[in-house]
């Protein structure tokens, strides 16, 4: 899974933002680059990242497994990421996780059949005040009910379906 002569440039060039013998301190955007490139991020991918920035194969893995943000295994088109601490769930986020399993039919961790949707669970997302709510992309949804949660896949569904056909 080699990375093309484009991107190991970019890394390079994150490289030099640290001092030398500091590179992994570049882990964190290098791996945003690389899930990018892949949606995901395979083990074959955090292999070359390590050789690239010289360090463990594990250091890369123990990175990608412990932040919600990196998906270890692929994801649909469209990531739900529920968040899962004490505000939220006292605000109803287990309802909301449970009425998504439902409707979507999957367990968090699992992907429609389609490939449309992913459901994740994570920790605080910094809207406890908004609680329940969950992020897709760069977009928090708050004070989910069972009618918004349908309306806001409903319209991302149909959003990602015409991108698709066009």
């Amino acid at each position: 899974m080699p990375f093309t002569s484009e991107r190991l440039k970019q890394f390079e060039d994150i490289k030099k933002r640290y001092p030398e013998g500091k590179h992994k301190s570049a882990l964190l955007p290098i791996l945003h680059l690389v899930q990018e490139d892949h949606g995901w991020l395979p083990v074959a991918a955090m292999d070359d990242v390590a050789e690239v920035l010289d360090i463990k194969p594990i250091e890369v893995y123990e990175v990608a497994t412990f932040y919600s943000m990196y998906n270890t295994k692929p994801v649909g088109k469209i990531l739900i990421e529920v968040c899962q601490t004490g505000p939220c769930c006292l605000n109803g986020a287990e309802k909301i996780v449970s009425y998504i399993e439902k409707k979507l039919n999957i367990k968090v961790g699992e992907t429609t059949k389609d490939n449309m949707f992913t459901l994740k669970t994570v920790e605080c997302l910094g809207a406890c005040g908004y609680a329940p709510m969950f992020q897709i992309g760069e977009t928090f949804y708050e004070h989910l009910t069972e009618e918004k949660v349908d309306m806001i896949l409903e319209n991302l569904k149909q959003e990602k379906l015409k991108a698709i056909n066009n």
